[in-house]
């Protein structure tokens, strides 16, 4: 469960660090509950531990999940709940992928953890998941280089619940200071770069199946 910088449901933060360490994150959460934008702290496998008020009010229209809450682990969202669709503007194609291109780079320097070990089997579980995977995420990787895992300066679709939003880009820009890097951590912001045209009727859907990629074709043979 994420520590909420908001202060209603505080808890403390997951690493063990020392009483200064610990005094700066108290005060590293006040300065994320200031921002008046999504913003988030995660750690190597995406568990977030902390999220801000505007981060809660992006997601609020989502429903339950017993794995995969936005407030729980940011990862876990994006591939697995039926729901991630509602608010990430074309889901699969420009969270979906860049999500996976993490994974696939997270478990090459951290084969062993357990979290994104079953992360890994969650997704061969599902054969479409599965195929694109292993087979069409490589190719892609490839035609998208460095890019391809890299979150900061990407910008992506969001559908914010308020209007005043709306369907909107949002930039991800890491605001990472190096006291919270050396605990672990990366803190993640989505700015808002102005709105979108409003999809089509029956264009957006707002519940996909958990699991389910169609973006990524898979060689033929």
């Amino acid at each position: 469960m994420a520590y909420q910088a908001g202060g209603q449901r505080p808890a403390p933060w997951p690493a063990p660090v020392s009483p200064q360490a610990q005094e700066y994150l108290r005060d590293y959460a006040a300065l994320v509950e200031s921002v008046p934008f999504p913003s988030l702290v995660v750690d190597h496998r995406w568990d977030v531990v902390l999220a801000n008020s505007a981060f809660e009010t992006l997601f609020r229209g989502v429903g339950p999940h017993p794995s995969a809450m936005p407030g729980d682990n940011f990862l876990r969202f994006v591939l697995f709940h039926p729901d991630a669709a509602s608010v990430l503007g074309d889901h699969e194609a420009r969270w979906c992928l860049p999500m996976l291109a993490h994974l696939a780079s997270a478990l090459e320097r951290h084969g062993h953890d357990p979290a994104l070990q079953a992360v890994r089997r969650e997704i061969a579980q599902d054969p479409l998941m599965e195929a694109a995977y292993r087979q069409g995420l490589p190719h892609w990787m490839r035609a998208m280089g460095d890019a391809a895992v890299e979150h900061d300066g990407a910008v992506r679709p969001l559908l914010h619940p308020d209007p005043s939003w709306g369907a909107t880009d949002c930039r991800i820009v890491d605001e990472t200071p190096k006291s919270l890097h050396v605990l672990g951590y990366t803190r993640l912001t989505m700015l808002p770069q102005g709105r979108r045209p409003a999809p089509r009727a029956g264009h957006r859907r707002n519940r996909r199946p958990a699991g389910h990629l169609t973006v990524v074709s898979t060689p033929e043979g």
